[in-house]
């Protein structure tokens, strides 16, 4: 019996949702208890770019920044959730760290888009983005399909 369209689809986006989705999981588990100084240096880190976020306070900005991450990740593991939905969640997530990319001093090496020794956690969301910007094109175009 051969799989049809939906079936190869979904198969050909199992690697990308689990592994992605396995990363965003882990990340905001280990967000969840975070301690006073981590929940700090984190926040200040974010707020020195997004100057809006100097208004959350720090144990609340982890707080959310977890939950963000486990729906994210809870977004791209349960395979109800569409390819655009998904994608979407995780293109905008991985905006707003490459954000902090582009926008931190010491991110990057001067005058170029390579990243520095401290920059290199943060660009790896380049892949964060690609990975988002795929599923939203299938999930697009399984709907014109």
């Amino acid at each position: 019996m051969a799989l049809g369209p939906a079936w190869r689809s979904t198969a050909r986006q199992l690697p990308l949702r689990l592994t992605t989705g396995a990363f965003f999981l882990n990340s905001g588990l280990s967000k969840r208890d975070a301690d006073e100084a981590t929940a700090e240096g984190l926040h200040q880190f974010a707020a020195g770019t997004y100057p809006f976020l100097d208004k959350v306070e720090a144990q609340r900005f982890v707080r959310l920044l977890s939950a963000g991450e486990i729906a994210v990740a809870a977004s791209l593991l349960l395979p109800v959730v569409p390819a655009a939905v998904a994608g979407t969640a995780v293109t905008a997530f991985s905006v707003g760290t490459l954000g902090l990319y582009l926008r931190t001093p010491g991110m990057r090496q001067e005058g170029s888009l390579r990243p520095t020794e401290q920059g290199i956690s943060l660009a790896k969301d380049v892949w964060i983005l690609g990975i988002g910007l795929s599923l939203v094109a299938e999930g697009l175009k399984r709907k014109r399909c």
